[in-house]
């Protein structure tokens, strides 16, 4: 039975861990948790959303600007979102409307997909 979605892994260039995090840690404000000792020599690192877990790993070779696979943030404050993400370098993108949602998409300084989600 399956009872949930313990963690969601997305993929950064091998070499850009310290970029991954500065965007990750700092700009979002994600919580950096520690790796197993015995995942540690894969590269990468994870960090906290709510009571899941991302964890950013990496990999070479990989055109992310040419899929559609996303994680979604749900957020509580998307118009604050809209505002700091250009800040950063990050092209805000209007999203298709969802009755009862208010959302918008980015891709992070990889090319990954990311939704921000709002409920109303």
């Amino acid at each position: 039975m399956i009872k949930g979605v313990h963690h969601i892994q997305i993929t950064i260039p091998k070499g850009k861990v310290e970029e991954g995090r500065a965007f990750y840690c700092t700009a979002l404000g994600l919580e950096e948790i520690p790796k197993p000792e015995v995942l540690q020599g894969r590269g990468g690192f994870w960090v906290n959303v709510g009571d899941r877990q991302v964890h950013v790993g990496t990999e070479d070779q990989f055109d992310r600007m040419q899929t559609k696979a996303h994680i979604a943030y749900e957020v509580t404050a998307i118009e604050y979102w809209k505002k700091k993400l250009p800040t950063l370098g990050i092209d805000v993108i209007e999203a298709i409307p969802i009755p009862g949602f208010e959302r918008f998409e980015c891709r992070d300084p990889f090319g990954n997909r990311i939704e921000f989600i709002q409920k109303l």
